[in-house]
């Protein structure tokens, strides 16, 4: 009987991590069928226990239940506690037990890019939850200092204020974060601006931005948003979300078999199923 994996999102329509996953079962020979639910907030709980007693090897979590599920997990681990967001959960001997792997999915792919982010100068662009995972998983590289830029400066102090290791940092509304760019060896783009509708869209303008600097945009449906673009025409290195989804994919996938697949075959399957681009 086939193992039963899964992801819990809405709407989850768009999801690329079941011909992802389902790919690395066969590849691996692994009886095992990941499968995709749209879920409702109200429903999330029943979900979860349903996942539960029909002995689901694990499933993973996306928008909107990544903070929301925690409840209804019989444990989370240090970083997805403090982070306040699941997005992997193990059933580990009938326990579920949540993880996040979005913050270090993409500092394994900012890796290829930049090696070393001790002493380096970020500017990390929304205060959301990708801008959390990602903040705090920096905060543990030795950076000399992470700043967070967001519409809303308050909630930018409060995602510093709850960061549970040692870091610089200051909240900077978007129109002061432009104006200090040329500080930044790297820059990250962690909202969905950008995204499909609404392409020609980006969170700030890149006027003072140096060519020295990394840029990273956790989006890759576009493969470049106007953001990259407009960083690639100023002569800076940049990286799309691409690295991030699949590497977070692969300590998922590592989580639940104990293998740490082909992340090369991982992307080139989600660039199939992007058209390719």
């Amino acid at each position: 009987m086939k193992k039963l994996f899964a992801v819990l999102g809405n709407p989850i329509g768009h999801s690329m991590s079941p011909v992802m996953h389902n790919d690395l079962f066969s590849f691996f020979n692994i009886d095992a069928h990941y499968l995709p639910f749209q879920v409702q907030e109200e429903d999330l709980q029943d979900a979860v226990n349903g996942l539960k007693a029909l002995g689901a090897g694990g499933f993973n979590v996306t928008i909107p239940h990544k903070s929301s599920i925690i409840p209804f997990l019989d444990g989370v681990d240090e970083l997805a506690a403090s982070i306040g967001a699941v997005n992997t959960v193990v059933n580990e001997d009938g326990c579920l037990i949540g993880y996040n792997t979005d913050g270090p999915g993409f500092l394994k792919g900012l890796h290829a890019y930049l090696p070393v982010i001790k002493g380096k100068k970020v500017l990390v662009l929304g205060a959301g939850g990708a801008a959390r995972a990602i903040y705090f998983t920096l905060a543990k590289e030795e950076p000399q200092a992470v700043d967070i830029a967001n519409r809303t400066i308050d909630k930018a102090w409060s995602l510093i204020n709850d960061c549970p290791y040692s870091i610089s940092s200051s909240a900077l509304s978007l129109a002061d974060a432009e104006k200090k760019l040329a500080d930044y060896d790297l820059i990250i783009q962690t909202t969905m601006i950008g995204m499909s509708p609404k392409i020609a869209e980006q969170p700030i303008y890149l006027d003072n931005l140096s060519k020295q600097s990394m840029v990273c945009d956790i989006i890759y449906n576009p493969f470049e948003t106007q953001f990259l673009h407009d960083a690639s025409i100023k002569g800076a290195r940049i990286q799309n979300g691409i690295d991030m989804f699949v590497y977070q994919g692969a300590l998922a996938f590592e989580k639940w078999t104990g293998i740490f697949p082909d992340v090369e075959r991982m992307r080139e399957n989600v660039l199939g199923q992007l058209g390719g681009k």
